[in-house]
């Protein structure tokens, strides 16, 4: 079918058929409404209710003294007619995304149990939803046919975002039951970097030309039972399908039905490059408040958008990332996978810690004349290290988030170089002045006191430099600043400070 009245066509063409993705709104059933959560806490509680029932009852029908076909039917006939009906009733009413959640905070027993109970038509909108660890352990205890059929629910920027979790023969199988147009979108969703936005964006959108009216455009949109979802604003291309502009539903809505669509076109929009960097479109996103955004690539032709729902994933998938690589995770884990599985995401980071502390025990060690002379000394190294280990995380926060933001550059790396010195002077002489004045309290020792506030305003300086260097070398190099910096700075502020206050010390007190 083609469109008519000078129309580009939105469902059929390069652009692929026009249908909502299927994560963006509620399963739905004959003579059902979708049902929206309020709570997601007590459905989850509810279910929870529902599966300490079925324990229950399994485990008494097992202590029963029949015989072995006769136990069989009554446990089929106490459970699968009871609870686990009412539990999967439950689950059909839930959106896909409260599945989700539910699925994640249950051990991994209990979830494959009430993945069973989830609806086959259901599978791949709820694995598009859930954490990349709980996706791999469902993932694993489906059969190849279950895999298939869930990918094939979805569309192909869905399929896509699965493709990286799917074993190869199943994409392959995916990959022969879709359309020729189909292929060619999971090709190019599939061919860009996690981080691109061109992994961000999707095929589903509303395409017009500028020399009709809006009449025209009006009766074309009545064609549809639904527009995709979050469409705030119409895509105008030319034959060529290269982008001119938009046209936002409330001018559609407002302006006399003759009038051409090439009159109400704003020409001065954001687009988005399907190369650029996924971080850079939430930040226009966060700032322009935009909904929806088209993607174009180095010819200008129209190739797909970005919504509002595409981006709060990203950045909240970011920020969990953030959190684990700054306590050295490897990955994201799932708090109910196995004791090995968990102990195995933790020990690169583990072993480095394990490294730097022997490297601190031998500073340590070198000065044990020093401490023998003034055991003070060793009821105070704590706190140099703990102060500059605070201070110097505080500053890579603040590094981490301007890198994000892109508000850091060459012309202004050594600015904030020496702004972060200065603070961490600052803060070493007022707070390094304190603790000097405890320690003289307690020890009646000036000189202790003042290699105390010496130790700490070195060591703050130290901490506030590498807090700085960084993830400034980190992404240099091409990696996440927030990688393993908790972990490095630790080492860093500990041997640094303990190597700084005893050397101070051997230097002063041994005379």
């Amino acid at each position: 079918m083609h469109v008519k009245a000078g129309l580009t066509n939105c469902a059929w063409g390069i652009l692929g058929p026009i249908h909502p993705s299927p994560s963006s709104f509620p399963a739905m059933t004959e003579n059902r409404e979708p049902h929206y959560t309020e709570n997601v806490q007590e459905h989850l509680q509810e279910v929870k209710n529902l599966l300490q029932k079925h324990a229950l009852i399994e485990a008494l029908a097992h202590k029963q003294e029949l015989p072995r076909q006769e136990r069989h039917e009554l446990v089929e006939t106490l459970l699968h007619k009871r609870h686990l009906a009412e539990l999967g009733a439950k689950l059909s009413t839930l959106h896909p995304a409260d599945i989700a959640y539910i699925l994640e905070a249950l051990p991994i027993e209990q979830r494959l149990l009430v993945w069973d109970l989830v609806k086959t038509e259901r599978d791949g909108e709820i694995l598009i939803e859930v954490s990349d660890a709980v996706r791999e352990s469902l993932i694993a205890n489906m059969s190849s046919d279950e895999l298939r059929e869930a990918a094939e629910q979805l569309d192909t920027d869905e399929i896509a975002d699965l493709a990286p979790d799917l074993p190869r023969a199943v994409m392959h199988d995916v990959f022969k039951s879709l359309t020729v147009e189909e292929r060619e979108q999971l090709r190019a969703a599939i061919s860009y970097p996690e981080d691109a936005v061109g992994a961000l964006m999707d095929f589903d959108m509303v395409t017009i030309r500028e020399d009709v009216t809006l009449e025209v455009v009006s009766r074309y949109l009545r064609r549809f039972d639904e527009l995709p979802d979050h469409t705030d604003q119409l895509f105008v291309v030319d034959r060529d399908d290269t982008f001119k502009g938009v046209l936002p539903l409330h001018r559609l809505l407002v302006n006399e039905p003759d009038t051409p669509v090439g009159k109400l076109i704003i020409t001065d929009t954001i687009k988005l490059h399907s190369d650029e960097k996924a971080d850079q479109a939430a930040q226009a996103f966060e700032r322009y408040d935009l909904v929806s955004a088209p993607v174009v690539d180095d010819e200008g032709k129209l190739v797909g958008r970005v919504t509002v729902n595409t981006v709060v994933d990203f950045i909240r998938a970011q920020s969990e990332s953030d959190v684990l690589n700054l306590a050295g995770l490897r990955e994201e884990e799932d708090i109910f996978a196995s004791v090995w599985k968990s102990a195995k995401n933790r020990w690169t980071w583990l072993a480095l810690n394990l490294f730097t502390a022997f490297f601190a025990s031998r500073v340590i060690g070198g000065f044990e004349n020093t401490i023998e002379k003034l055991v003070a000394l060793a009821t105070l190294m704590p706190i140099v290290a703990g102060i500059a280990g605070n201070s110097a995380n505080q500053t890579t926060t603040i590094i981490i988030r301007s890198l994000a933001l892109g508000q850091i550059t060459s012309t202004n790396t050594r600015r904030l170089i020496s702004k972060e010195l200065a603070i961490a002077g600052l803060n070493g002489l007022v707070w390094g002045g304190v603790a000097g004045l405890f320690a003289y309290f307690l020890y009646k020792n000036v000189l202790l006191g003042f290699i105390l506030t010496s130790a700490i305003l070195f060591n703050l300086l130290l901490g506030a430099l590498a807090g700085l260097l960084i993830p400034l070398a980190m992404q240099r190099m091409g990696r996440d600043p927030a990688i393993g910096s908790s972990v490095m700075l630790t080492a860093i502020t500990d041997s640094g400070g303990f190597f700084i206050f005893l050397g101070l010390a051997a230097l002063f007190l041994s005379h």
